[in-house]
């Protein structure tokens, strides 16, 4: 894999590795008319969607350490995604809208690990900020990717330092102690990909901004 060489890039689908499965590019993207469920496409550019919700997950080419992220997206009802730092750390997206109580599960949280037979350290959002399913709605990611020795042993844990949703500070100096469930893979790495999981439910991406230092 190539290590990121922009400062600040707008995402395209070709920065995207193949095969790609069900996404593809329109212009925008609508709540189906007759299932809620469901995703429909607009004719267009900019806009990377799943309609059907049971596809491969986008992997970037490129890798990255330290990123900050922005980005929007739409879910159909009940649908679910989310977005992977290095293809390990998940920052989750779900149709959250009017919980009163929040779990790591829920739009914001950073979703918990898993050791094959339980889940264990997920962190809730600080507050449930998520739009009702059909409506755009914006994320923002500042995370430092794990630091190791000269030896290659890891001396610090990953660490999202602000996860922002619809403009509402729903993390602060989350500690991932190693990659969360459904992960790339269980090996941390000083860079890895960004993923965005395409395997839960219909989604809808835009205006996918990385930049690093």
């Amino acid at each position: 894999m190539q290590t990121i060489g922009w400062s600040q890039r707008l995402l395209r689908l070709e920065d995207f590795n193949e095969p790609r499965g069900a996404w593809f590019e329109t212009g925008n993207a609508t709540l189906n008319p007759t299932d809620e469920k469901k995703l429909t496409a607009v004719n267009g550019s900019g806009v990377f969607i799943s309609e059907i919700g049971k596809t491969l997950n986008l992997v970037t080419k490129q890798t990255h350490g330290d990123l900050q992220v922005e980005l929007d997206f739409m879910l159909s009802k009940g649908s679910n995604s989310g977005i992977y730092l290095q293809g390990r750390y998940e920052v989750q997206i779900f149709d959250s809208y009017g919980r009163q109580k929040p779990g790591s599960g829920d739009c914001g949280g950073i979703y918990a690990r898993y050791d094959g037979k339980k889940t264990y350290e997920g962190i809730p959002p600080l507050v449930n900020a998520t739009k009702k399913h059909g409506e755009w709605q914006h994320l923002f990611i500042k995370f430092k990717a794990p630091r190791f020795n000269s030896k290659g042993e890891k001396i610090k844990n990953a660490l999202f330092k602000k996860v922002e949703l619809n403009g509402i500070l729903v993390q602060k100096n989350a500690e991932v102690t190693g990659p969360t469930a459904s992960s790339l893979d269980n090996t941390e790495e000083t860079k890895g990909p960004l993923m965005c999981q395409g395997d839960h439910g219909p989604i809808a991406y835009r205006a996918i901004k990385l930049k690093n230092r």
